[in-house]
């Protein structure tokens, strides 16, 4: 395919991943006030985000099942219509309880978007290519990271936080057309198709239990106690019948025999690492810049564009590179460091530290990210089977979207607890403050016993003061958590095959794998039998062999 037909036939996956970021980041910078107009804590600003890292998560291993046995064009349609779906009821959310419900249902969605656009791309482009479009992904990507919180603030303060639930609407619309009239992908045998409903009950009873567990953990029960040991012990048992299943189903979520391959096994360390580290800092960034800094939902959107310019400048410039040379370990190596860099100058900040050295840091945390994300995808891509290639690729994304999945909950649960810690060791301050404060000392005493997450940005100077350092606390630490994570990175990474991309489609590949099974070799200087009964002289290696570097 020329350039042109490449563009065309990826434009309307590039609005599909859009629609997705931008319905997910619009909301980003208005959570906070979002979970303080539905009465909710900390738990559940926690929750409403882990619900869509979690459906995401549990849901891309089957749509990547489903692509490698189905129609992908279909299929990334269906997932568009879902998430789109999803994210309208969202705006008419009455609770927490609801809201949390179709942040669900939208994850369910966005995960079909994020696993079928990596594998109808590996259709139509070659690994060796791929880097640069790629790298238009990751600039769509921080187009939508950036332009979303920035577009959710401006319409929260000015039209209210439910509208931005609904301004993806027309995006959706239009991706669904262009996807339509655009979107070509070669023919391909049908399969008979078959879905491990058993393994999607055991891994989501896994995950889910882990999660519950570590969000509630502290608060509503003792880190060490009979709640706790049954619910690590049940996830243990789920986890390991998963792994028993799996290993004799026909049709396997994950085939274990992935993990054979060394490649995809640090890849997916590699990308638990990045979730970790993507995840986490576009939600609690968010809370730092309006519950550290007393920023307005507009603002908050406007003070990360630092960490939205490394990750599109590092994607666009990376993937660009990697076409060129045919090189990608070492961004990715670069990449991993930059996490490491990021997530732990992150940990040191407080309320009051220059925005100059907090720009800094975000921009190298960003660019991290746009090193490493798309291309562990494109490295495990280029060395698995064809006709694994869907499977494998949900199977990066799996793990990356399950690493953002348990960050969140592991960083929220341990905010909440040292917001707790703080809020105890500083309760003779916040007493005094409130005594000062004359007829508006019941309002705000009731407010903070609410357990609701407060509006910091709208207390008294004498309280907002105190909170903004409590919060500052919470969320550096928390930050912490992701630096181990990162270094483990840096070791997978360190230890993946250096092998060269290969300049073959995945439909070139199985067309160059099925013509190779189709012929009978015979002694050298005799040529070969083909299916057709012809005999061509053999005088140099065939498509199939040249292709042999990428099975």
């Amino acid at each position: 395919m020329s350039h042109r037909q490449v563009l065309e036939a990826l434009s309307g996956l590039l609005l599909g991943m859009f629609v997705s970021m931008l319905a997910s980041t619009v909301v980003s910078t208005s959570l906070p006030v979002i979970v303080h107009d539905l009465s909710g804590d900390q738990a559940a600003f926690t929750w409403v985000v882990t619900a869509t890292l979690l459906t995401t998560a549990i849901s891309t291993p089957i749509w990547g099942k489903l692509a490698d046995l189905s129609n992908r064009k279909v299929l990334f349609q269906l997932a568009i219509v879902i998430f789109v779906l999803a994210t309208a009821a969202a705006g008419f959310a009455q609770n927490p309880g609801m809201l949390i419900t179709f942040r669900a249902l939208q994850g369910i969605g966005a995960g079909g978007l994020a696993a079928l656009s990596q594998v109808i791309m590996a259709d139509i482009i070659s690994p060796r290519e791929r880097g640069r479009y790629m790298g238009l992904f990751g600039a769509v990507m921080a187009v939508a990271t950036v332009g979303g919180p920035l577009l959710g603030g401006v319409i929260t303060d000015a039209l209210g936080w439910r509208w931005n639930f609904f301004v993806a609407l027309p995006f959706a619309v239009a991706a669904l057309i262009l996807v339509q009239r655009t979107l070509h992908i070669p023919a391909r045998p049908k399969k008979k198709t078959r879905i491990d409903y058993v393994g999607i009950v055991l891994l989501s009873t896994a995950v889910s239990l882990l999660l519950v567990w570590v969000t509630n953990a502290g608060k509503d029960y003792d880190w060490w106690s009979a709640t706790t040991f049954w619910m690590v012990g049940g996830a243990l048992v789920a986890a390991i019948v998963f792994v028993i299943v799996e290993l004799r189903s026909k049709e396997p979520l994950i085939p274990l025999s992935l993990f054979r391959n060394l490649t995809f096994t640090l890849s997916v360390i590699a990308s638990i690492a990045t979730g970790i580290a993507m995840f986490g800092s576009s939600v609690f960034l968010s809370q730092y810049m309006q519950l550290a800094r007393g920023a307005t939902p507009t603002e908050a959107g406007l003070m990360t564009i630092p960490m939205i310019g490394g990750l599109l400048l590092a994607s666009v410039g990376v993937g660009a590179l990697v076409t060129k040379f045919g090189r990608w370990k070492p961004y990715l190596l670069v990449g991993s460091v930059f996490l490491i860099a990021g997530s732990y100058l992150l940990s040191t900040i407080h309320y009051d530290t220059n925005f100059a050295l907090v720009s800094l840091y975000m921009f190298l945390l960003g660019a991290g990210v746009g090193m490493t994300m798309q291309n562990l995808v494109l490295v495990v891509q280029n060395t698995s089977k064809p006709t694994e290639i869907g499977v494998a690729s949900s199977g990066v994304t799996f793990f990356r979207s399950l690493g953002g999945t348990i960050g969140v909950s592991v960083m929220g649960a341990a905010l909440a607890s040292r917001v707790t810690d703080l809020v105890g060791g500083a309760k003779d301050d916040i007493t005094a403050a409130i005594m000062g404060l004359g007829d508006k000392a019941q309002y705000w005493a009731d407010q903070l016993q609410s357990g609701s997450l407060p509006k910091v940005s709208s207390m008294p100077e004498t309280l907002r003061v105190i909170f903004e350092d409590i919060y500052a606390q919470g969320i550096s630490h928390s930050f912490l958590i992701a630096v181990p994570f990162a270094v483990i990175s840096l070791l997978a990474i360190a230890f993946l095959p250096n092998k060269s991309l290969t300049k073959m489609t995945t439909t070139e590949r199985i067309e160059a794998s099925e013509a190779d099974l189709a012929t009978v070799s015979v002694p050298e200087g005799m040529g070969v039998l083909t299916a057709t009964g012809t005999i061509p002289t053999r005088n140099g290696p065939s498509d199939a062999d040249a292709a042999d570097g990428t099975r």
